[in-house]
């Protein structure tokens, strides 16, 4: 079907009008952008805690993964709360979902080990794509409080809660030497925080060494990274003196597994550093762009790129749960351990 031209002259006239009126007219602010996550809420305990003490601080990239959990828990409510035989709606689009993610597993990783699987990467997968498509409604990174530069310190309003007498206490700016401030935002998307991708990847590669130890034995799954047997035959060989053919070549593939084993070791912590940057990386990468192409050109230029930065939510999330999968389906096929067993 072919638009008449006229409508498409009355649409272009409508996209320069736009983009006249908010660059011109209601142009935005340059973006203050930086790395660490912004302190919200200084929470005084009446207990010390261990690790945190008496006091900690919660920062917007905190208060947005709790939101995103929230988000999990009332979906998961309502897709539950009347549940049918012949599912619509909500519970069977949450079905439909599930039963995709069950297929995956279950391909990769087999029957009965992708049951075992499942919630894990089920969970990793929904929760950072909810997380990821979060950051991009409208207040994420918008609505917070002004902060003037020059500042030291912040001054402190202090509120008791009623439960567990609770000192809440909600950080503002003092007052600033110079002019101007930044917006410091309520919210702001968790995966724009390291500690956030950080801590699920410890989370993952630890679970990835219970189901491999879980499968195959504390000690034949150490093996993997502590491969000494060909050169314990060696030792032995020489403490007995009994000559035996090949025995160089024993010794040199004693080396060879141990140097493989170390390569394996440092492979799980490089797990990891590649978990986390990727997935913080993209996301964090994703926000400046926004935030930079609504100065340049408000309005009609973000358009693009926030359906571009639906599509990099969902990539992200679904290739952390797939590379823990895999990671999973390998710690667990026990490919080294029937040569344990023979030696």
């Amino acid at each position: 079907m072919r638009i008449p031209s006229r409508i498409r002259n009355v649409a272009l006239i409508l996209i320069v009008l736009l983009l006249l009126v908010g660059g011109f007219f209601m142009p935005t602010a340059m973006p203050h952008i930086q790395l660490p996550a912004e302190p919200v809420l200084h929470i005084t305990l009446p207990v010390a805690v261990p690790l945190l003490g008496h006091e900690f601080v919660i920062t917007n990239t905190i208060l947005a993964a709790w939101l995103s959990m929230l988000v999990l828990v009332v979906l998961s409510i309502l897709a539950t709360r009347r549940m049918k035989l012949l599912p619509t709606g909500l519970q069977n689009m949450m079905e439909a979902i599930l039963e995709a993610i069950l297929n995956l597993v279950e391909s990769v990783a087999g029957h009965e080990r992708g049951r075992k699987f499942f919630p894990l990467v089920a969970t990793i997968f929904l929760f950072v794509l909810v997380s990821n498509w979060m950051g991009l409604l409208p207040g994420y990174g918008t609505i917070g409080r002004i902060e003037e530069v020059g500042h030291e310190g912040y001054q402190v309003q202090e509120a008791v809660l009623p439960i567990l007498n609770l000192k809440v206490n909600i950080l503002t700016a003092k007052k600033a030497t110079e002019g101007g401030g930044i917006l410091v935002p309520f919210l702001r998307s968790a995966a724009t925080d390291l500690n956030f991708p950080l801590a699920l990847a410890l989370v993952t590669v630890l679970l990835v060494q219970y189901f491999g130890v879980r499968a195959m034995g504390a000690l034949h799954y150490a093996a993997k990274f502590f491969n000494f047997g060909r050169l314990f035959r060696f030792g032995a060989a020489l403490v007995g003196r009994r000559p035996r053919k090949g025995l160089l070549g024993e010794l040199l593939f004693g080396f060879l597994d141990v140097f493989v084993g170390m390569i394996e070791l440092i492979s799980e912590f490089a797990k990891i550093i590649s978990f986390s940057f990727r997935l913080f990386g993209n996301i964090m990468a994703g926000e400046i762009l926004l935030a930079v192409m609504a100065f340049l050109i408000p309005w009609v230029a973000s358009l693009p790129f926030l359906g571009l930065e639906l599509f990099v939510g969902f990539i992200q999330a679904f290739i952390f749960a797939v590379l823990a999968l895999a990671f999973l389906a390998v710690a667990t096929t026990g490919h080294g351990s029937e040569e344990a067993h023979q030696t």
